[in-house]
Formats: structure tokens, C-alpha cells, sequence
């Protein structure tokens, strides 16, 4: 490969692959405390095709959540650049930025970063909430609450829609922060440590949901995780090794 590829060499050329829907060039990102420069990421590059679930590895403090966040425009490199459907995007204005996450990003994190106050129907409304704006968001709430309940059962959770986080079990509370970021139909899923905080069966539970939603679905996804034995269910898997991106294979979509 050529010191400086493209993003269409990143991908594997191939008459059957999907187009790519993500892809970073050259990221750099350091941080700093005080005087102590701490780089994190030394010129990534990676492509996500469409309708691919992708496993990002690495050893703990290697830079995967870092990238996530990247890519999910949570923050911005140093250098480099992030592209969503062939356009640019880490140089977006902030509400750029919110606009992209809400309206083609679903993200899950390991602390499910669920509203304590609300229920879990009120949690999965929220994308929708902000997308439409309080007006807007009245006049189509009955057919947006039908729409989050719908997702609620799919993911298991029809019958607690409404408990409050402090109600449900480490699992309903990831699985209700996958409802909500799949409430504004996301064409991109970003999953950061997504069974991190559960047991070996809660931890089942999510995978194969995540596994569903992918095949079923078609939904893209990133999952950043350090077990291998997660890892081995994504069609690919890429480890980041001293700041920079190698490719650990793939196995038949």
C-alpha cells in the first residue's frame, strides 16, 4: 500500500462489496496535561462498507474510544480526516455536527448515559424530541410514541417502558440505550465497550441483538471492544496497535 492511499483503496476491491460509508484518512490525536504530550492516534486509516459490522480491538488505553469518537464527531483530530457518505465531516460546525449525530448516528456507550428522571420510552423519545423540535414533535407524538414502544419490544423491553433507569437491570439499561439510538433510524451504529458493565448472559443478549440488527436490518456497525471473543462476531475486525490501525481479517459476511 502506498504511503498516502485513498479512501477508496482502504477497502478491498471487490465486485461484491458495498460502498464505503466511513472512512478516516491520517488521524492524529494527542492529548495534553500541561507540559506532557500524550499521542494517542499516529495516522489512522480505516473504511467501513455498508451493511458491515466492523470490531475495533486493542489493549486498554490504546486510543479505540478515542477513535469512536472521532468518527462519531464527539471530538476532532489534530490532523486528519473523517468522511460519512463521501462527504467530509470533522470540520463540520458544531450544529453540523448535532445535526449528523442525531439524524445518521446511533451511539452506545458503556455507561448507557440514560436520563435518570425519565422512563425508558421517555429515553428513546428523545432523539425524536430533539430532531422535530417541541411543536413539531406534539402534532406526530402519538405515531412517534408507537414508533419507540415498537422498538422497545423489539429489544425486550415491552413490558418496562415505563421504569426509570434506576429501575432496571445493568442489561434493560443497555438494551433501552440501543432502542434510543436506533429511534431516528441511524444508518450508522457506533458501539463502545456495548457489553462492558455486563454479565456473560446479559452480555449474549446484546450481541446477538447487535448481530440481528446488523443482518436483518442491513445496519452498519463499529463496535469497539478488547475481547476477542466479541470481536469474533463482526465480519472484520482491525486492532489498533501504538496508534495506528492493523487489519486482523475478515470472515464471510
Amino acid at each position: 500500500m502506498r504511503p498516502n492511499p485513498t479512501l477508496a483503496e482502504l477497502m478491498p476491491r471487490s465486485a461484491t462489496e458495498r460502498p464505503t460509508l466511513l472512512a478516516c484518512r491520517g488521524l492524529l490525536k494527542t492529548y495534553r496535561k500541561g507540559p506532557v504530550s500524550v499521542p494517542v492516534l499516529q495516522g489512522v486509516d480505516l473504511a467501513v462498507r455498508a451493511g458491515e459490522m466492523l470490531a475495533i480491538i486493542g489493549q486498554s488505553g490504546s486510543g479505540k474510544s478515542t477513535l469512536l469518537h472521532l468518527l462519531g464527531t464527539l471530538d476532532q483530530p489534530d490532523a486528519g480526516e473523517v468522511h460519512f457518505e463521501g462527504h467530509r465531516i470533522d470540520n463540520l460546525p458544531a450544529s453540523g455536527r448535532d445535526l449528523l449525530r442525531n439524524r445518521y448516528f446511533g451511539m452506545i456507550f458503556q455507561a448507557y448515559h440514560l436520563t435518570p428522571e425519565m422512563t425508558a420510552l421517555e429515553n428513546v423519545l428523545l432523539p425524536a424530541m430533539i430532531r422535530y423540535g417541541v411543536f413539531s414533535y406534539w402534532t406526530q407524538a402519538r405515531k412517534l410514541k408507537a414508533q419507540a414502544t415498537a422498538i422497545l419490544e423489539r429489544v425486550g423491553l415491552g413490558k418496562r417502558l415505563h421504569h426509570k433507569p434506576r429501575e432496571l437491570s445493568g442489561g434493560e439499561m443497555q438494551r433501552a440505550a440501543i432502542a434510543r439510538a436506533l429511534m431516528n433510524s441511524p444508518k450508522l451504529l457506533l458501539a463502545d465497550e456495548p457489553t462492558g458493565n455486563l454479565d456473560q448472559a446479559n452480555g449474549e443478549g446484546i450481541l446477538d441483538l447487535l448481530g440481528e440488527l446488523n443482518q436483518q436490518a442491513g445496519l452498519t456497525i463499529v463496535m469497539v471492544t478488547h475481547d476477542s471473543a466479541i470481536a469474533a462476531r463482526a465480519h472484520r475486525t482491525v486492532t489498533l496497535v501504538e496508534g495506528r490501525m492493523q487489519d486482523a481479517g475478515r470472515r464471510a459476511a
